[in-house]
């Protein structure tokens, strides 16, 4: 197995309002017993694709679950708002922190992004490629759902192969990145799902998956998505003018 580490990877923070937002749940009102449910879940698949599990991530599993142990004790009925004397007040208010940082750290982004547009440096001649992407980018998903799509392309694998047997990994990040960036070149945008049925093996979908965060990483492909289901996107080249923009 290979151990990737992605700087930018979310935090645990970012993992539970993904729950909350995937699972339409109130902030005010977390199903504490369910998202701990979800977020061991989601730190096995992690440990499953050997990704740098980060110490607050445990640190936060550890809440969720103390957390989780004090709301089986009785309760006081102090009515329906929450209040510091529920066991999961703190954990809300670092969210709605959290959540207000991000939403001003997006913006930011955004107002950088136009800046952008119109302020050009560095060398301006187009680069060649075979195929530019066109469309656009998705802005929203995270480290999470893609988590959630690999996920769902492993479950599938499983029910087609049924026979269980050892497989040495015989591939490696850098020849799944190479077949990926032909893969794109020659067939233009091409859908994450398919991509993976296609390769049939578990072993040598893991190894691809880690190459796309390495290239997600390296800022050299684009996700897509078409459906509004953020887990079934597509992946494709970057657009000549995102190229000569982050040169």
């Amino acid at each position: 197995m290979y151990r990737v580490q992605l700087k930018n990877f979310e935090g645990p923070l970012d993992l539970l309002l993904f729950f909350i937002k995937r699972d339409e749940l109130d902030i005010y009102d977390i199903p504490i017993s369910y998202i701990t449910n979800q977020f061991l879940e989601y730190i096995s698949l992690m440990e499953e694709l050997d990704l740098d599990v980060a110490s607050e991530f445990i640190l936060m599993a550890s809440m969720l679950m103390s957390i989780k142990a004090k709301m089986m004790l009785p309760q006081e009925d102090s009515g329906e708002e929450l209040d510091e004397h529920d066991p999961r007040y703190e954990l809300v208010q670092q969210l709605l922190e959290y959540k207000r940082y991000k939403e001003m750290a997006e913006k930011m982004e955004s107002i950088e992004e136009e800046a952008q547009k119109k302020h050009y440096r560095g060398y301006l001649e187009a680069d060649q490629v075979e195929k530019q992407a066109s469309g656009e980018a998705l802005k929203d998903v995270t480290m999470f759902d893609l988590m959630a799509a690999f996920k769902k392309v492993l479950t599938d694998i499983k029910k087609q192969n049924t026979v269980h047997h050892v497989e040495k990994v015989q591939h490696t990040i850098e020849e799944q990145t190479e077949y990926v960036l032909d893969l794109l070149q020659n067939r233009g945008r091409t859908a994450f799902r398919k991509m993976c049925l296609e390769l049939q093996s578990r072993t040598k979908i893991v190894v691809t998956f880690l190459a796309i965060l390495e290239m997600l990483k390296e800022r050299q492909i684009n996700l897509y998505v078409e459906n509004d289901d953020p887990t079934d996107f597509f992946l494709d080249l970057k657009p000549v003018d995102e190229i000569i923009s982050s040169n």
